[in-house]
């Protein structure tokens, strides 16, 4: 009886050795006869593509083509302009000279500008600005973003310009949105003696309304609302200013040989024997006249007023118009930007002159 019980018991432990199923496992309860099977689980829901603000407009160049239009400028004259001379003292009513008052330059007229914007692509397919001026005058080209953002290649009241009739909001608008340009408006780095205290300024652009047009156009009205002043002192040129560094001349030979002259050497010792007094009293008159030059007050100002409408499916303007005012007082002169009013209207260009065109592929 015992080797038989044996014998069972090393049969189970074969069989159980042999069998592929781990010991253990879990086995799924059978369906009783009749039932029915449970749905499938329903599809995760996929969100909706954000639906863009029928109120709103993206406003961007059709650079497709190249797109080209004329900037005529009228008014003052482009260039910068001369200050004008100083007037004779006045005199007061005991013979005394009356104060000085800082005079405004004055404005100075001239003749229309004309200068062609073709807008196009390279060859490598990024975005590009080619000014033309109509007078003959240099080109002028840079690089820019979709948006008319000016990247490279312009500086000064010329790269004002391209940024005041180019660059557009990065976000898409609607009524009432504001933002603001990259605008310069008075540079004074390139004004010799000028040092500035007090800046402030205004930068707003606004979409005033969105209309439709013909053929499914849109038309978005936008208003310009720029100013910037800068007020400092000027120093009249060839003068110190207060507190600017004197080089000291004591010791120095400047860059001639004395050593290898004997008459040369005995002059050196001669001037080096010259009193620390003397040497003092020199000094101390040079520093006298450097605080006797500290600049009179002088201030500059530029205001930007304008409307254009920019048709949103063509990409391009349609109408665009602006009056810049530059004032300034104290005898300061902005490079580029003379005193007095100028306007600014923009006209589209079709068909683009083939002679511009050529020029477009010149590298």
């Amino acid at each position: 009886m015992n080797r038989r019980l044996v014998g069972l018991l090393a049969a189970l432990c074969l069989l159980s050795a042999c069998s592929d199923e781990p010991v253990g496992q879990m086995e799924p309860i059978p369906r009783p006869a009749g039932a029915q099977a449970p749905p499938p689980p329903p599809p995760a829901p996929t969100p909706a593509p954000e639906r863009p603000d029928p109120s709103k407009v993206v406003l961007r160049w059709n650079l497709q083509e190249p797109t080209a239009f004329l900037a005529t400028i009228s008014g003052a004259t482009a260039g910068p302009a001369r200050s004008a001379p100083a007037p004779a003292p006045r005199r007061g009513k005991k013979g005394k000279e009356a104060p000085e008052q800082p005079a405004e330059a004055p404005a100075s007229s001239g003749r229309e500008q004309k200068i062609l914007f073709l807008l196009s692509r390279t060859e490598a397919g990024e975005p590009t600005v080619l000014l033309l001026p109509q007078d003959g005058g240099e080109e002028d080209r840079a690089s820019m973003s979709e948006r008319g953002f000016v990247l490279d290649g312009l500086s000064g009241q010329l790269r004002n310009l391209a940024v005041l009739t180019l660059e557009l909001p990065a976000d898409p608008v609607g009524p009432g949105a504001q933002w603001r340009l990259a605008a310069n408006l008075v540079d004074t780095t390139g004004v010799p003696g000028f040092t500035p205290s007090d800046s402030q300024q205004k930068n707003e652009v606004k979409l005033v309304s969105l209309i439709p047009g013909d053929g499914g156009e849109q038309v978005a009205t936008l208003a310009y609302e720029l100013t910037q002043s800068v007020s400092g002192r000027l120093r009249p040129e060839g003068s110190h200013g207060a507190g600017e560094d004197e080089e000291d001349e004591e010791g120095h030979d400047h860059g001639h040989d004395h050593g290898h002259d004997e008459k040369n050497a005995l002059e050196v010792k001669r001037l080096k024997s010259t009193s620390k007094a003397a040497q003092k009293a020199s000094m101390s008159t040079r520093k006298a006249l450097k605080t006797r030059t500290p600049g009179t007050p002088a201030s500059a100002e530029m205001r930007v007023t304008g409307r254009g409408e920019f048709l949103v499916k063509t990409g391009q303007w349609r109408t665009w118009e602006a009056t810049l005012t530059t004032r300034t007082t104290g005898g300061l002169v902005l490079p580029g930007a003379p005193a007095g009013e100028r306007t600014v209207r923009l006209s589209p260009v079709k068909p683009i002159p083939p002679e511009a065109l050529q020029k477009r592929v010149k590298k």
